[in-house]
């Protein structure tokens, strides 16, 4: 069973797709946010590599095509913003400032917990993108001299955590403009959190979107002046 499965080309898109889709199932079952299809996956892939004492090598020969779909796939964010775009002239200035201000805290943050914690300067860069899609931030990482399976890890925890806690951020700080909502999940929590913002309406999944993008590219210049500050 172990040979099949080893020699098998496509296991890893499989094994994701499956328990992917298992994840959104058991989501829409149970209905609780803790509960990320994403994260269930996760845990599911770790516990069958397990079961079946499949290298992790083995598993990522397959499961590498579907990284190639992140790209194209942030790429097509676009399309609830291109239908909000009205909105977003309107107020270009504050969501900018929003997005800006978003990507500014997250690497104070972690600059200040890099120092508090002591740690060397690879770690301290591989943390540096944690808040931005997993296409742009392993390129980040790497050009950084960062450990880029990590970072990819964090990124993944990150959004995971942004999508499960979003809302009880959001009614704990009293925001209600859907404007804000969408920047503030968007900037904090990538893709992942962007999907918590559709969820909560069309202006807020088109300005999370907006701020994939930006935070992305912001990040890429930013973290290149921060990462010289330990």
């Amino acid at each position: 069973m172990k040979s099949f499965l080893t020699d098998s080309v496509f296991l890893g898109v499989v094994v994701s797709l499956l328990t992917y889709e298992f994840g959104l199932w058991f989501k829409k079952k149970v209905k609780i946010a803790i509960f990320n299809p994403l994260l269930i996956s996760v845990i599911a892939v770790m516990v069958f590599l397990v079961v079946f004492h499949i290298d992790y090598a083995d598993y990522q020969e397959g499961a590498k095509y579907i990284s190639y779909l992140l790209t194209p796939a942030t790429v097509c964010l676009a399309v609830p913003l291109y239908e909000q775009f009205e909105l977003l002239r309107k107020n270009l200035k504050a969501v900018i400032a929003g997005i800006i201000s978003g990507v500014f805290t997250s690497m104070t943050c972690i600059l200040v917990l890099a120092l508090l914690f002591r740690f060397d300067h690879q770690q301290y860069v591989t943390l540096l993108p944690k808040s931005i899609t997993t296409a742009i931030g392993m390129g980040v990482s790497e050009e950084l001299g960062g450990y880029v399976t990590i970072t990819v890890a964090v990124i993944i925890i990150t959004g995971i955590f942004g999508y499960i806690t979003a809302d009880a951020v959001l009614k704990l700080f009293h925001i209600e403009e859907p404007i804000a909502k969408g920047i503030a999940i968007g900037s904090a929590s990538h893709a992942v959190g962007t999907a918590k913002a559709m969820e909560l309406g069309e202006i807020e999944g088109a300005m999370s979107s907006l701020s994939i993008a930006v935070s992305g590219i912001l990040t890429v210049v930013a973290a290149m002046v921060y990462a010289n500050l330990l």
